[in-house]
């Protein structure tokens, strides 16, 4: 029987979510910092193929995959200029609306994926239960 690999994937997610909410956070702090730049961290999907992790591979006709072996990879970067607001005449470049908007896009993801997890888990409880 394969291991599965759900949990460890979510798990990875929420670490990923949390750093950015971190991130988030910071830069809605430094709203009002002269000279401050916004700031994001890599999207997940780089996280996930920087770590090798594709799909197992059940059937032939499927493709190949690999497990994940190492922790979860992020760096932060500066953020694109929104040019919506461009840069203030502090110098600061976040956009409060623009990281509201993540932040509720955070809390979305978080919440797909533990409910995914959750549904998963029932459906695991109720085999061992037969």
């Amino acid at each position: 029987m394969q291991p599965i690999q759900l949990f460890d994937l979510a798990s990875r997610q929420a670490e990923w979510l949390s750093i950015r909410q971190q991130v988030v956070a910071g830069n809605i702090a430094n709203a009002n910092t002269p000279e401050f730049k916004a700031k994001d961290i890599t999207p997940f999907s780089a996280v996930l193929n920087n770590a090798g992790m594709t799909m197992a591979r059940t059937n032939p006709a499927h493709l190949s995959g690999n497990s994940l072996d190492s922790r979860i990879d992020v760096s932060v970067e500066e953020e694109t200029l929104n040019q919506e607001i461009g840069v203030q005449e502090s110098g600061n470049t976040v956009s409060l609306a623009q990281e509201l908007s993540k932040s509720g896009e955070i809390k979305r993801q978080y919440e797909l994926s533990t409910n995914l997890v959750k549904s998963f888990h029932g459906m695991m409880m109720l085999t061992v239960k037969r």
